[in-house]
This record gives C-alpha cells, structure tokens and sequence, in this order.
C-alpha cells in the first residue's frame, strides 16, 4: 500500500492538472468575416503594393549558426535566405553578396545568443523579430535597393 499511494497521488494530480488545463485555455479569437467590399480593396492594396517588376536574389550557400549553452554546442540552425528587390538590381545584390553574408552572420549570432534559437524559434513572432533584424542589416549594406528578405529555409539539430 505504501508503494501505490504516490502512484495513484501522481495519476490524480496529472488528471486534475490536464483537466485544468483544458478548460482554462484561452478561448480561440474568433474570425472576422469580410464584406465583398472590404475584401476588393485588400485586393487592390496588395495589387498597388506588389508591382511586377521585382526580383528574388537568393544568397549563395547556407548560414550554420552553432546554439550555445554552458560552453558547449547545443544545437546547429541552417538557414536559406533570400532578398527582395527591383529586377535592374539584381548584379549590385550579388556584387555586395560578400558585405550581405557579413552582416547577416552578425545579426544571426547575435540573435542565436539572445536566445532566439530556442524551443519555439518557429514561432511567428519569433521569425518576424528575426526577419526585420535581418532586413535592417541588409538595408543597412544597400539602403534604397533591399525591399525584403526572405527566410526560405529554416532547420535546428540538435546534438
């Protein structure tokens, strides 16, 4: 009987505590639908805000950014990326690749070492923080020629 007491306390604990959990969750945000109206004009900014003559310059080669934690590699994240921009800019995105790379491994190290890298670095707003760091250093390089930057790929393994 000793030995079945703390068996059947942690089973009725883990009971109670799941049930809490299920019904104190947040209640999902409900879905505004739009009027035939509002969704014409979401089209038409999207249309006046994408015109035809950009380009996507992807960066040559993967970043590798080692996670650490207690002086020891915890994990390896690869990351694709890729730039948005006007199609005459293409050959000056690929000529400054080099001073791009540079400043993308600061910003990736910096943010790996914040911390970023964690448990829920897919999360979106953990991938906006990171996208808009990103976007900054690269308009950083060349101010009036990045309008984006794309991340295209995004994997962590652990070790």
């Amino acid at each position: 009987m000793k030995k079945l007491l703390p068996i059947l306390l942690a089973v009725v604990g883990l009971a109670i505590g799941g049930g809490a959990g299920f019904f104190l969750r947040p209640a999902p945000e409900p879905i505004e639908e739009a009027q035939d109206g509002d969704q014409k004009l979401a089209v038409q900014e999207v249309e006046e805000t994408a015109p035809e003559n950009r380009t996507f310059v992807k960066i040559n080669n993967q970043f590798v950014i080692p996670v650490v934690r207690s002086d020891s590699v915890e994990s390896l994240v690869v990351l694709s990326i890729s730039l948005e921009a006007n199609d005459t800019d293409t050959e000056i995105l690929y000529s400054h690749e080099p001073k791009f790379r540079d400043a993308f491994i600061g910003v990736l190290f910096d943010y790996a070492y914040a911390g970023g890298f964690g448990e829920d670095f897919t999360s979106s707003p953990n991938l906006n923080r990171l996208r808009v760091a990103l976007r900054e250093a690269a308009q950083a390089v060349l101010p009036d020629r990045v309008l984006d930057v794309l991340i295209t790929d995004i994997v962590r393994q652990d070790t």
